[in-house]
């Protein structure tokens, strides 16, 4: 892909809300998407010279509350998720072969399912390399049996590395949908035990708290993008999925898990920073908002203010960064 053309999908921006919340434990994430629409994500990104368009919010199945299913393995709303992730996959299928770039405004997390799966079945068919850089301060690396929850929030990076119910590991027509060292998952800082294991035995690039504290976000940052603006930068997919709860609770409350000790606000903005850097952001995942914890839609708007960054706002005018 030319410069040009990769600038032409940059400014068609295309947004697609999730209206449901029937993956997490919590309800609330369901109204993340009109909270982002009142913090002014459209208008903000337009600000920047973009094109957006908003389809509005998806329709699905009603939002019922289930006990978890020992015929699915104990997950908890199965049916409903899988229906969610079934008609996500398709809108970010299509947006991206309209040549757009999707952000899928979520609800839970548990919909990066079907929005990472119609990324992968993209690349695939065009023959580009995927990088998913997962912010967030949980693994969601169990599987159905390891999940003491049954929430389906908690099994998308395992479900797409192909462990966990056919119905979600082949939602793309391609099983695993994605490969272990395809992945990065940045700012964890809680993770079950049985999910430490599964980390480790896919041999997933994984960033924690420590991590961050050792090295620095410049660091990790530099380490997780790698080899992205190279020789090959141009047949390189870059696809983003951020849950607000990678940051910490002093500054983005509005989330249902949140954890202590995660990104402050200048290290959020570096991470959004050097990822726009690269020039090769290509599709988003923005869930987790919960509205109903929030105070003053605050949440949402830093998320607005970050999504900013991410797509290219600084302080200073900056030049396409150097090769890592």
């Amino acid at each position: 892909m030319s410069h040009n053309e990769k600038q032409s999908l940059l400014n068609a921006v295309h947004l697609i809300g999730v209206p449901s919340d029937s993956g997490a434990g919590r309800l609330g994430a369901s109204m993340g998407p009109d909270a982002l629409r009142v913090a002014g994500l459209q208008p903000a990104l337009q600000s920047m010279g973009l094109q957006v368009s908003d389809s509005g919010n998806l329709a699905g199945p009603p939002n019922l509350r289930t006990e978890r299913d020992p015929a699915h393995a104990g997950l908890r709303n199965f049916d409903t998720n899988l229906l969610w992730n079934q008609r996500v996959h398709d809108a970010v299928f299509h947006s991206l072969d309209a040549g757009q770039l999707p952000i899928m405004m979520g609800g839970d997390h548990a919909f990066a399912l079907g929005s990472i799966s119609a990324v992968a079945r993209h690349c695939r068919q065009a023959g580009k390399t995927l990088r998913v850089l997962w912010l967030d301060a949980h693994a969601d690396c169990n599987t159905p049996e390891s999940s003491p929850s049954g929430n389906v929030h908690g099994i998308p990076v395992a479900s797409l590395c192909g462990l966990g119910p056919e119905a979600f590991t082949s939602l793309g027509g391609h099983t695993p949908a994605v490969q272990p060292n395809e992945l990065c998952l940045i700012g964890l800082r809680s993770v079950d035990d049985q999910e430490k294991r599964i980390l480790d035995s896919l041999q997933i690039e994984a960033y924690d708290m420590r991590a961050i504290d050792e090295l620095g976000m410049r660091e990790v940052m530099q380490r997780a993008l790698r080899g992205l603006d190279g020789p090959d930068a141009e047949t390189i997919h870059l696809h983003v999925s951020f849950d607000v709860d990678f940051l910490d609770p002093s500054i983005a409350p509005g989330t249902g898990t949140t954890v202590r000790g995660g990104p402050d606000y200048r290290e959020a903005q570096l991470c959004m920073e050097m990822i726009a850097d690269t020039g090769l952001l290509s599709s988003l995942d923005v869930v987790e908002l919960n509205p109903a914890l929030d105070s003053h839609n605050q949440t949402a708007e830093l998320v607005v203010d970050l999504l900013q960054s991410l797509f290219g706002k600084s302080t200073l005018l900056r030049h396409r960064a150097k090769p890592l």
